[in-house]
C-alpha cells in the first residue's frame, strides 16, 4: 500500500507512507514501532487528519489507532468522574458515551470530528474565559515510547513525561489511553443573535466576566459579527433543541450548502466580497435553545477552508481586531469567511497556548480555493508582535528560535523528548520545524 496517498481534511497535507498500520491492541503497537525503529522508519499516528499543520505525516509508517476506541472504566469521584478513554476514540463518539453514563467533557471545541488523541496532542480548546483547553481534563496518559515501551503516566508517575505528553504533538510517543476529569452532565441554553463589533469590543469584558462560554465571529468588510453565548444548566434540564427543520435550513444549508456557493461565487469575483458579507451577516437571525452540552458546543462544518489561529494575552484582542480590519482596508485584501473569536482561562501545560495566561483566540480563515498566503502572514506577524502563540494544529511559521521565547517549558519538553525519543522515531518536518532537529 505504499503508493496510497494520506490526506488531511482541509488538503493542506499529503503524505505517501512505507506502510499503513491499523494494530489491534497496544502490544501490536508497541511490536510495530520496535520494527520500525530498527528499519530506521519514523512512525507517525494519525486520527480523523483534522490538524492543518503536518503533524500527522510521513514517509515512514502511518499508525490509525481507529481499534483503540471506546471507554475503558469510570471511576466516580466528588465532582464527577475519572474516565480512562481509549485514545483513537472520535469525540462525537465519546461525547455521546459520556452522556449515557451520566457525564460530559467539562468544555469542547466546535467540531467534534477528531480523534481524542489528535485533539489533545494539538492543544485544542473551547471557549469560556474560566475554563481551559481539552488537555486541562488529563489526569492519566498512557504511551508507547520509541522503545516499545508502554508507560503509565500521571502527576505522580513519571510526572515530567506526564507535563510534556499532555499537548505533546505526537513528538513523545504514541498515546493509547487518556484518563479525563469528567464534569457531571450539563446542558447548554444557548443564544445567538447578531450584533455589531464595536459594541461587542465595548463590552468584551462584562461578556467574558458574565458568560459561562462566548465567543463571536466577526464578517470582515462589516461592523457585523454573530455572537454565541452558551450558560451551564443542570443535566435534568428540560430540553428545548432546535427544530428539525430550522437545524435544516439554518445549519445545514445556510451555513453549509449556501456557505459553499457563496464562497465559490467569492472566488470566481473577489471583487463582490463585501457586499457579500454585508447580506450574509444580515440573513443571521437570533435564535434561543437548550440541549446537551456537547450538541452545542460542536456545529457541523462542511465547506472546506485553510485555517490559522493565535492565541494572544486577552488585553491584545481589541488591538489585534483593529489592526486587521485596517490591513485588510489598506491592501484591499477581501477575506468572505468570518474571523472567530474565543477566550480560555491561564493554565500551566508547558505546551499550551495558554501557560501563563488568559487568552484570547483570533482565528483567521480562507476558502480552499483560494490563497491564504498573504493575508496568514499578515496577520502573523501582528499576532507574533504581542506575544501571540500559534495554535500547534493550525496553520502558521513559527520556528523553535522564535517560538523559545514565549514558552518558557519549550526547552524542558525537548529535554523529555530527548530522554524518551532521542533518536527521533516519531520526528517529522513539522517537529523539527517548531522543535529543532
Amino acid at each position: 500500500m505504499a503508493s496510497d496517498i494520506w490526506q488531511n481534511w482541509a488538503g493542506t497535507q499529503r503524505a505517501s507512507p512505507r506502510q499503513w498500520a491499523t494494530p489491534r491492541n497496544t502490544r501490536e503497537l508497541a511490536a510495530l514501532v520496535v520494527e520500525a525503529a530498527t528499519r530506521g522508519w519514523h512512525v507517525k499516528p494519525v486520527g480523523a487528519g483534522h490538524s492543518f499543520t503536518g503533524a500527522a505525516v510521513t514517509d515512514g509508517v502511518l499508525v490509525s489507532l481507529d481499534n483503540f476506541s471506546g471507554i475503558e472504566s469510570i471511576t466516580p469521584t466528588d465532582d464527577g468522574a475519572l474516565v480512562t478513554v481509549l485514545a483513537g476514540t472520535r469525540l462525537r463518539a465519546l461525547n455521546e458515551a459520556l452522556w449515557q453514563r451520566g457525564y460530559a467533557m467539562t468544555n469542547l471545541g466546535d467540531i467534534d470530528a477528531q480523534s481524542l488523541a489528535g485533539a489533545l496532542g494539538t492543544g485544542t480548546h473551547g471557549t469560556g474565559a474560566a475554563f481551559g483547553g481539552l488537555a486541562t481534563q488529563i489526569h492519566g496518559l498512557e504511551i508507547v515510547t520509541a522503545d516499545g515501551a508502554i508507560v503509565t503516566a500521571s502527576a505522580d508517575q513519571n510526572p515530567e513525561l506526564f507535563e510534556a505528553a499532555r499537548i505533546g504533538l505526537g513528538a513523545i510517543g504514541i498515546i493509547t489511553k487518556v484518563t479525563l476529569a469528567c464534569s457531571p452532565r450539563f446542558t447548554l441554553r444557548a443564544i445567538e443573535k447578531p450584533d455589531t463589533l464595536s459594541h461587542i469590543l465595548d463590552t468584551l469584558d462584562d461578556e467574558c466576566r458574565t458568560v459561562d462560554h462566548f465567543e463571536f465571529y466577526w464578517f470582515p468588510h462589516t461592523d457585523r459579527v454573530l455572537t454565541k453565548r452558551n450558560t451551564r444548566l443542570p443535566g435534568d434540564t428540560p430540553l428545548k433543541p432546535v427544530s428539525a427543520i430550522r437545524t435544516f435550513v439554518e445549519d445545514e444549508f445556510m451555513s453549509n450548502t449556501l456557505f459553499e456557493g457563496v464562497n465559490r461565487i467569492a472566488t470566481l469575483a473577489p471583487a463582490a466580497i463585501p457586499t457579500i458579507n454585508q447580506i450574509s451577516s444580515r440573513l443571521l437571525g437570533a435564535r434561543e435553545f437548550t440541549d446537551r452540552s456537547y450538541r452545542v458546543f460542536a456545529s457541523p462544518r462542511r465547506v472546506k477552508f485553510k485555517e490559522m489561529e493565535y492565541a494572544v494575552p486577552v488585553e491584545h484582542v481589541k488591538g489585534l481586531l483593529h489592526e486587521i480590519n485596517q490591513w485588510l482596508e489598506r491592501t484591499r485584501t477581501n477575506v468572505a469567511f468570518p474571523v472567530e473569536v474565543r477566550f480560555a482561562a491561564a493554565d500551566d501545560l508547558w505546551l499550551s497556548t495558554a501557560n501563563g495566561r488568559d487568552t484570547a483566540y483570533v482565528a483567521v480563515h480562507q476558502y480552499h480555493r483560494r490563497s491564504e498566503t498573504e493575508y496568514f502572514a499578515a496577520v502573523e506577524a501582528m499576532a507574533k508582535a504581542v506575544d501571540g502563540r500559534p495554535h500547534w494544529g493550525k496553520m502558521h511559521n513559527r520556528t523553535v528560535d522564535d517560538l523559545r521565547p514565549t514558552y518558557a517549558k519549550l526547552d524542558n519538553f525537548i529535554a523529555v523528548r530527548d530522554k524518551y525519543d532521542a533518536d527521533r522515531v516519531f520526528d517529522n518536518d513539522y517537529l523539527r520545524q517548531v522543535l529543532g532537529a
